[in-house]
């Protein structure tokens, strides 16, 4: 039997667009900083991805800076000075930040001083959204990025950072989006590519397949397919509910990303139910990719009030436009049998 994906919010499978773009540009042969025609070839590829990453951003104006992933970028922006975050933050930021900013038991975080912080706009154990204010620093989109509507523009943030792989693109490449006129000051240092922020030959081929992918997730959103994530996220949800007893659903009461459900089961680990739904051959996780590996419990959970040992109980659930109803069945299916057994249960 065929295994059954849920873990989108680590990775999701590369795009059939994305991996076309990226084998037409591995026959330019040309470095794009080199001024002949195989050159310039290169340099015409790197510069329309820039484009349409910028096209789908709503980041018209916007400088883009290709890195290698959405952790160089957040270590980008945050290099520029001293910054705060709260601890539902990624590691990449958190490691950047002083992490003293609160969070309430919904996971929204208090933040007075925007121009000095770091703000995600979703998170990726919950799935919950932030309302970002005007003037914030940077904040971390690689999560909300192609599943919600949003403009860069329009969020009125000075920098953002953007992943590939999280929208079906390869991995290895993320952006910072900086807002034109903001000074940022090279980590990387060399030749000054990327406008003097990040030196480096750029990666044509994977620009190319993350452009492909940005717009096709595009696509997706303007077709309403995230909408029909959200609803098949929420079936489960209540599958799950009316079978059993005890658990805790998190970031319900707030705005979520639709494809996003974390569930806090007290007295069963989350690295417990990760190991048991892999042998039943469905990939889920215990929280971010960054830290899911390692035997401790959610950062993210304590900072909204979980002690240790519930925290270390969450399970993330993560669909993407491609998850069907009958994925979603086996889950619930293999999921509930295994908490049924625990004595946790619905009567009759």
């Amino acid at each position: 039997m065929a295994r059954v994906y849920l873990d989108h919010n680590a990775t999701t499978p590369l795009r059939s667009d994305a991996r076309a773009a990226m084998i037409a540009a591995m026959d330019v042969v040309g470095n794009p900083s080199s001024v002949h025609a195989e050159g310039r070839a290169a340099k015409a590829i790197l510069e329309k991805a820039r484009e349409e990453l910028s096209d789908a951003l709503g980041a018209n104006g916007a400088d883009i800076i290709f890195t290698s992933g959405a952790t160089e970028a957040a270590s980008l922006a945050l290099s520029q000075g001293h910054f705060y975050c709260a601890d539902i933050e990624h590691d990449a930021v958190v490691a950047c930040c002083e992490a003293s900013l609160t969070v309430d038991e919904n996971g929204i975080v208090a933040l007075e001083s925007p121009d000095n912080s770091a703000l995600q706009l979703a998170n990726s154990e919950t799935g919950v959204m932030q309302n970002l204010p005007e003037g914030l620093w940077f904040s971390d989109m690689t999560q909300a990025f192609g599943k919600i509507p949003l403009s860069f523009n329009w969020l009125n943030t000075q920098t953002a950072a953007v992943s590939a792989h999280k929208i079906g693109g390869p991995k290895g490449i993320g952006a910072l989006v900086i807002k034109r006129g903001t000074d940022i000051l090279a980590q990387i240092k060399g030749g000054g590519q990327e406008m003097g922020r990040r030196s480096g030959t750029e990666n044509v081929i994977a620009a190319a397949g993350f452009a492909a992918a940005a717009k096709a997730a595009q696509n997706d959103l303007v077709n309403g397919l995230w909408d029909q994530v959200a609803e098949l996220r929420n079936y489960m949800e209540t599958a799950i509910v009316q079978s059993t007893l005890g658990s805790i659903y998190l970031g319900q009461a707030v705005k979520r990303l639709p494809n996003t459900s974390c569930i806090v089961s007290p007295g069963w680990k989350g690295d417990t139910q990760v190991m048991q739904m892999d042998l039943d051959g469905i990939a889920v996780s215990a929280g971010s990719a960054c830290s899911s590996g390692k035997v401790k419990a959610s950062r993210v959970l304590r900072a909204m009030g979980f002690d240790g040992e519930t925290a270390g109980c969450g399970l993330r659930i993560s669909l993407s436009t491609t998850t069907t109803k009958e994925e979603i069945e086996r889950f619930i299916d293999r999921w509930t049998e295994k908490k049924q057994k625990m004595g946790l249960r619905r009567a009759g």
